[in-house]
């Protein structure tokens, strides 16, 4: 049974893909609470031990305000990554890496989106060190596939979802606004696991953009979460510059997968045939953790 070793294992991706990949894998999980792959020498050591024939890695500092102070940003972006493709290079093993939207400034005309061929031009701490982070495993040599996702969201850990769930059950009075001249694509972290799957299955090399089709504002995601929960919400839009952050967002974060549909690798669908699911199979717990 191959062995797989899969980094952030405790984030919502990183439980997806456990899920997903536990009975015809042998799998090895980690997280930051076990080993710091960010230092080299703890990396190639912990790699070396556990001896992975694949490794995914599911590992990033997300939090994009923070990463614009925080020295763990660029540690958990760029360096963990560094090592995990300069141990997997030496050994021919293959490294499959989970990157962002974050890598364009997001000024694409709406509704275009962004493909793989277009020149990345981060606007932001947290873009500069996952661009930083691609840059390192391709320069490395080693057999890669980079995934670059957008708007996640899963049952595991917290997210955009749960946030406007929790808000809108504890403070049902109050009018919650949400920007809607932001756009992007809402990706399930369990398809996003299962195409990490076939990705990895088929052995393909390259820079892939991975995200679900079509397209939102985050105030239309928010809303047609809250209809499919059945809740009633008082959520209204805003503009970006009605809700400033600390950090400027991309304003079209929408990316196409072109390079996954021309080797018919693709698995991504509608992202509301996506929510329908997500919601159909963990309504009930999103509840318990809202009220718990």
């Amino acid at each position: 049974m191959k062995k797989v070793l899969i980094t952030g294992s405790k984030g919502q991706l990183g439980h997806d893909c456990a899920r997903l990949l536990e009975v015809a894998y042998s799998l090895v999980l980690t997280d930051i609470d076990q080993v710091d792959l960010s230092v080299e020498s703890d990396a190639h050591r912990f790699l070396s031990e556990c001896d992975p024939a694949i490794i995914i890695n599911c590992a990033a500092f997300t939090a994009v305000d923070a990463c614009e102070t925080e020295p763990d940003c660029w540690k958990a972006n760029h360096d963990l990554p560094a090592h995990l493709a300069s141990w997997a290079v030496e050994r021919d093993r293959m490294l499959i890496h989970i990157s962002t939207d974050y890598v364009f400034d997001g000024m694409k005309p709406l509704f275009m989106s962004s493909k793989e061929i277009d020149l990345p031009h981060p606007i932001s701490e947290y873009g500069r060190s996952k661009l930083a982070g691609e840059q390192a495993i391709i320069d490395s040599g080693v057999h890669y596939a980079i995934l670059r996702t957008a708007w996640l969201y899963g049952i595991k850990g917290t997210n955009f979802l749960k946030t406007m769930l929790r808000l809108t059950i504890q403070q049902p009075e109050k009018t919650l606004r949400v920007v809607d001249d932001q756009y992007g694509s809402p990706t399930w972290s369990r398809t996003l696991a299962e195409q990490i799957q076939v990705v990895m299955e088929n052995e393909a090399k390259g820079l892939f953009h991975a995200s679900s089709e079509q397209y939102t504002s985050w105030y239309e995601f928010a809303v047609a979460f809250m209809d499919e929960m059945q809740i009633s919400h008082r959520i209204e839009p805003c503009s970006s510059v009605e809700y400033p952050t600390p950090t400027e967002r991309p304003k079209n974060s929408i990316l196409e997968n072109e390079k996954l549909k021309e080797i018919d690798m693709n698995v991504f669908r509608d992202w509301k045939y996506d929510l329908g699911i997500f919601v159909k199979e963990n309504r009930e717990q999103l509840m318990q953790e809202v009220k718990s």
